[in-house]
C-alpha cells in the first residue's frame, strides 16, 4: 500500500493552521523551532534569541492552556554568531496534538504540530521538487497542479560541441539526449552533479526499501510495480545513459546552452543545445551511478525491461575509458580558448579525481563481486571523511561498501570495519560539539559550515549521522540528525525554514527560473534553497554579516537562494530516512 499525498490538502492545511494561530494570537520572531512540529517520543526544542526571558510556557493552540513551564538556558560557547541564544527543551511533551511556545506575556511562537509522522509532508515534497525539475516534458495540472507548465527543451538536437569532437561524432554532429532534470535554478543538464544526487537517491533506496515502495508522489509513473521514487531516478538515468559516447565510453560533462536562458519560462527559449568535453570525473560518477542503478532494478526487471543490464554494460565501459583517460580535467576557461562557441554555463571542474575512482570501484565491485575493480583503486589513501559534495564523492563509495557488507566476497580485510570506525569517529566529532552551537544544532559548530549551499552540509552531516546511527544503533546520532532537520525547518539564525512551501516563514523568491517566470505567487514546493552564505559572490546585499544570518530571501541572489538538485537530495535523505525509521520503531503504523 502506498502513503497517498495530496498538495492541495497540504496547501489547505498550512493555510488554515497559519490563519488560526495568526487570528488568535500575536507572533513574534525571536521564537526559532521546528516551524513543522516534532515527534512524540523525540527531543523537542526551541532557541530564544532575546535575553530578556528566563523562563518559557508551552500551551495548547486550541484554548492557550498552559501545559509545560520551564526555565531557560543559556548556550554555553558561541562559535558562529554573536547572539546570546537560549534553550527551551520541551521534550516531555509527547501528547499529539497543536501547540506554541508562550513567552511571558509578549506572545506566542508560530503553531507547531507534534504527531507521529510529523515530515511525512515535508519528506513527500522534496521527493516531488524532482518531477517540476523535469526537462523535455509538460507537466499536466493532474500531477503539477497550479505548477503546471509546458514542455521545455526537448533536446532532441543537440549539437556535438567542437570540445567534444572526436572522429566518430564530429563538432556539429546532431545527438538526441531529452529527459533529465534540469540542475538547479537554470536549464541545462550537468553529469557531475547529476551523479551525487542520484547516488545519494540510490542509497536511500538500499537503506530503506521497504519505505520507498510505499511513497506516492502523484507523479505520471504513480500506480505502476515501480516505487515513485525509483521511477522518478529513471527520469534522470535515462538522459544519463544517452550522454555516453557508444563509440568509445567516455561521458561528456554536461547538455547546455552556450549561456544562460534569462528568467523565462523552459518552453520558451529556443537557444542551441550543445554536448561539450568529456571528462574523467563525469564518466567514473556516471560508471559509479549506473553500476549501482543496475543492482537495485534488477528487482524491476518487469517493468522496466533490459534497463539493469543496460547500466551495468555502460558502468563498465566508462571504467574502461576512464583507465584509459585518468587525468582528463573539465577546465572551462581552457575550452573557450580553444573553441567557438564559448560556454559560460555551470563549470563543475575538478582536477582530483581519486574520489571518483573510489566510488565507481566500490559501486562496481558491490555490483559485480568482482574485487579486481576494488583493487585498482587505493580506497583508503588518508583517514579523511569529506561530506559528499559534487566535488568529492569518496563517502558515497564507503556508505555503499558499508551497508552491502554482507553482500561482498573476497572481502579486502579490515577495510569495511576501518572505513566503519572513520563513520563513528566523524559522527562522534559532529555530535559532540552541538552543546557549543547557537541554536543547538550539529550544523554551525565553524564558519565553514556557511559556505555556497551551506543547506546541503547541513543535510549531508545529518546523513553522516544516520550512516553512523544504522552502524551502531546508537540514538544520539539520530537525535543529532534530527537537530539538523530543525534547522532546516527554522531553528536557525534566519528564522526561515529553509524549504519552499514547508513551514510558515518559507522563501518566496528562489533563484529558480520557473518559480520567477510562472507568474504565480507561491514557489513551487520542496525546494531547498542554497542558505546562509556570507560571500555574497553575486553582489546581492545581506541583511547580517554574522555567517549564520548571511541570507536574503531575493530571486538575484543565486549564492543564498537558489536550488540544486544535489542540495534537494541530502533532504530528501534525511526527512525521508527519519520517516522510515519512525515506521520501523513502530510510531508510524502503515
Amino acid at each position: 500500500m502506498k502513503i497517498d499525498f495530496s498538495y492541495a490538502c497540504i496547501w489547505l492545511y498550512l493555510f488554515l493552521f497559519s490563519f488560526t494561530s495568526n487570528a488568535q494570537n500575536k507572533q513574534i520572531s525571536n521564537i526559532r523551532l521546528n516551524q513543522v512540529g516534532y515527534y512524540p517520543e523525540a527531543p523537542k526544542v526551541a532557541v530564544i534569541t532575546d535575553s530578556s526571558f528566563t523562563s518559557f510556557n508551552v500551551v495548547r493552540n486550541a484554548d492557550n492552556k498552559k501545559v509545560l513551564e520551564g526555565k531557560l538556558k543559556k548556550v554555553q560557547g558561541l562559535v558562529s554568531s554573536q547572539k546570546e541564544t537560549f534553550i527551551a527543551d520541551f521534550s516531555a511533551i509527547n501528547k499529539p496534538g497543536l501547540y506554541k511556545i508562550e513567552l511571558n506575556n509578549s506572545g506566542y511562537s508560530s503553531t507547531f504540530e507534534i504527531k507521529p509522522a510529523v515530515h511525512h509532508s515535508l519528506a513527500i515534497a522534496a521527493i516531488k521538487a524532482y518531477y517540476y525539475q523535469r526537462a523535455s516534458t509538460a507537466l499536466p495540472e493532474k500531477y503539477a497542479g497550479k505548477w503546471n507548465r509546458a514542455a521545455g527543451h526537448p533536446d532532441n538536437q543537440v549539437l556535438i560541441h567542437p570540445s567534444a569532437a572526436s572522429e566518430q561524432r564530429p563538432a556539429g554532429t546532431v545527438i538526441s539526449a531529452p529527459g533529465g532534470w534540469y540542475d538547479a535554478g537554470d536549464y541545462n543538464k550537468y553529469i557531475v552533479n547529476s551523479g551525487v544526487t542520484m547516488g545519494t537517491m540510490l542509497a536511500l533506496c538500499e537503506d530503506f526499501p521497504d519505505y520507498v515502495k510505499m511513497v506516492n508522489t502523484n507523479i505520471p509513473e504513480s500506480g505502476n510495480a515501480t516505487p515513485d521514487l525509483i521511477d522518478e531516478l529513471v527520469w534522470n538515468l535515462k538522459w544519463m545513459l544517452k550522454m555516453q559516447d557508444p563509440n568509445d565510453g567516455g561521458v561528456y560533462n554536461k547538455l547546455t546552452n552556450a549561456s544562460f536562458d534569462g528568467m523565462v519560462m523552459p518552453n520558451v527559449t529556443r537557444l542551441p543545445r550543445y554536448v561539450v568535453q568529456k571528462g574523467t570525473a563525469a564518466t567514473l560518477d556516471f560508471a559509479a551511478v549506473t553500476a549501482q542503478a543496475s543492482r537495485l532494478l534488477k528487482q524491476y526487471e518487469k517493468d522496466l525491461p533490459g534497463l539493469a543490464d543496460s547500466c551495468l554494460a555502460a558502468s563498465k565501459k566508462a571504467w574502461a575509458w576512464a583507465l584509459k583517460n585518468p587525468d582528463m580535467a573539465y577546465d572551462q576557461r581552457l575550452v573557450n580558448e580553444k573553441f567557438s562557441p564559448k560556454i559560460t554555463t555551470g563549470g563543475y571542474g575538478d582536477k582530483n579525481f581519486s574520489d571518483e575512482f573510489i566510488w565507481a570501484a566500490a559501486e562496481l565491485y558491490i555490483t559485480t563481486g568482482d574485487a579486481s575493480f576494488y583493487k585498482a583503486v587505493n580506497m583508503l589513501p588518508d583517514e579523511r571523511m569529506p561530506l559528499p559534495s559534487w566535488g568529492n564523492v569518496r563517502l558515497l563509495g564507503y556508505y555503499s561498501l558499508i551497508r552491502n557488507e554482507k553482500k561482498l566476497i573476497n572481502q579486502p580485510a579490515n577495510d569495511i570495519e576501518i572505513m566503519k570506525e572513520r563513520v563513528i569517529t566523524m559522527a562522534d566529532r559532529l555530535v559532540t560539539g552541538i552543546i557549543h552551537t547557537p541554536y543547538y544544532t550539529v550544523m554551525g559548530q565553524t564558519r565553514q559550515d556557511f559556505g555556497w549551499g551551506s543547506n546541503s552540509q547541513a543535510a549531508n552531516q545529518g546523513v553522516a549521522l544516520i550512516q553512523a546511527y544504522k552502524i551502531s544503533a546508537d540514538k544520539k546520532y539520530l537525535n543529532a540528525a534530527l537537530s539538523n532537520l530543525d534547522y532546516l525547518m527554522g531553528r536557525n539564525g534566519t528564522g526561515y525554514s529553509f524549504v519552499t512551501g514547508i513551514g510558515f516563514n518559507t522563501p518566496m523568491y528562489p533563484h529558480h527560473r520557473p518559480s520567477v517566470a510562472d507568474k504565480i505567487v507561491e514557489p513551487i514546493p520542496g525546494l531547498l534553497v542554497g542558505g546562509p552564505n556570507p560571500g555574497k559572490q553575486d553582489g546581492v546585499a545581506l541583511p547580517s554579516s554574522i555567517p549564520d544570518e548571511a541570507y536574503v530571501d531575493n530571486q538575484a541572489s543565486f549564492a543564498t537562494n537558489e536550488i540544486a538538485i544535489n542540495w534537494n537530495a541530502p533532504l530528501v535523505y534525511l526527512a525521508n530516512a527519519i520517516e522510515a525509521l519512525q515506521v520501523k520503531a513502530g510510531y508510524v503504523k502503515r
